[in-house]
């Protein structure tokens, strides 16, 4: 029935909402990025030899 269609686009657009929502958490919380201990231990490990 054409009455009931905008109780159905209210739903589709909830779900796709919390999909998207869903997918954006799960992708940002997955990366871990270098903390700033390892790039110093990586830092402090090469030595420091100067030419000049």
């Amino acid at each position: 029935m054409p009455q009931m269609a905008p109780i159905s686009w209210l739903t589709l657009f909830i779900a796709f909402s919390l999909i998207l929502l869903i997918f954006n958490c799960m992708n940002y919380y997955s990366f871990l990025p270098n903390t700033p201990e390892t790039r110093a231990k990586s830092i402090s490990q090469t030595p420091m030899n100067w030419k000049w």
